[in-house]
């Protein structure tokens, strides 16, 4: 088939588009920008502002499915900014799909969709979507979650949500340079009483569990239309899991602490004083950073298994083996 990727310059879209290109599809990438990096594997790029609907329609034709993995992520920052890449963009996707006779749209959600600021031990795809947001990420991934699951079975076009969990692995820029630069600066505290447990996925994982979906995404197929946790399927303790990987990188494990009670209101101070001053860098403690590092959040993914045979192909220890022998050949460069 010939897929597109969204966001295939990033962490997980990368991944899908090897692996798909590994497998004999024709792949093109679409980001901010040309990948010159690509132009000598066979997988095609293409420079398109996902916010213009015209350009993304152009890019679709003659495609048979489409991974949509672009998204602006983050905690702090305008609404409209988050708004007009998650929700606009999506829209942007979908009618190109439409428009150009598109078969399949795999979608990348997130499991923040569901997150308020309480627990989530063990929820399956039945847990509904909270009556508000800590930040402008979720709630905008979650109406672009929304629109998708609308969108199926209309034009032809069959799609899917998928909700990968705190994507980790070789080649990570978000998750583990941030753990790492965080507690080099001594600047990383762990809040809560530091006995939540998180899922995670790898990216391998997490980018075979998308191409599963798509082999299986049909009109009528149990698939369409549905949305799936995707995990490791082995919650870990969220602070023993940082503090092991600092240990065995020779960094300072975790020797602070603060109540989530703390956290949270320090976050909710912060988040007024930014936003009265219209500091567009981030703040060092939000409302919504304080509950995740605070819960649990961990999911079942029978769903998955039961509907398009999602299993795990990388453990949790081989996974770590190798990101650590990465690391110590190539060490995280220092944040700004």
């Amino acid at each position: 088939m010939h897929a597109l990727v969204t966001g295939g310059g990033g962490f997980l879209g990368g991944y899908i588009a090897r692996k798909l290109h590994e497998r004999g599809d024709q792949v093109t990438v679409l980001g901010r920008k040309r990948y010159a990096h690509l132009d000598h594997t066979g997988i095609e790029s293409i420079a398109c502002d996902i916010r213009d609907k015209d350009e993304v329609s152009l890019a679709l034709k003659g495609v048979d499915a489409v991974f949509h993995t672009a998204a602006i992520p983050g905690i702090w920052g305008d609404y409209e900014k988050y708004r007009s890449t998650n929700f606009e963009g999506t829209l942007h996707v979908i009618e190109g799909c439409r428009n150009n006779a598109v078969k399949k749209l795999i979608f990348t959600s997130s499991p923040s969709v569901v997150f308020g600021e309480s627990d989530l031990e063990n929820v399956d795809e039945n847990v509904p979507y909270p009556a508000s947001y800590l930040c402008h990420y979720p709630e905008t991934k979650a109406q672009a979650e929304q629109l998708v699951i609308e969108a199926n079975g209309i034009d032809g076009l069959s799609t899917v949500s998928l909700r990968p969990h705190l994507i980790w692995g070789v080649g990570d820029p978000h998750l583990v340079p941030r753990i790492v630069n965080r507690a080099l600066k001594g600047k990383l505290i762990r809040v809560g009483d530091g006995r939540n447990r998180v899922d995670m996925v790898h990216v391998e994982n997490a980018a075979h569990a998308h191409i599963q979906a798509c082999d299986d995404l049909t009109p009528g197929s149990r698939v369409a239309g549905q949305c799936y946790f995707i995990s490791d399927d082995a919650p870990v303790n969220l602070w023993d899991w940082i503090d092991n990987l600092l240990r065995a990188l020779d960094y300072p494990v975790v020797d602070k602490a603060v109540s989530y009670r703390t956290a949270r209101l320090v976050g909710g101070v912060l988040e007024k004083i930014y936003g009265l001053l219209k500091i567009r860098t981030e703040p060092p403690m939000t409302r919504f950073v304080a509950a995740q590092l605070a819960t649990s959040h961990y999911f079942n993914i029978a769903k998955a298994k039961r509907d398009f045979g999602y299993r795990p192909m990388i453990g949790q220890k081989e996974g770590m083996e190798a990101l650590i022998n990465h690391l110590r050949k190539h060490p995280v460069p220092p944040a700004d």
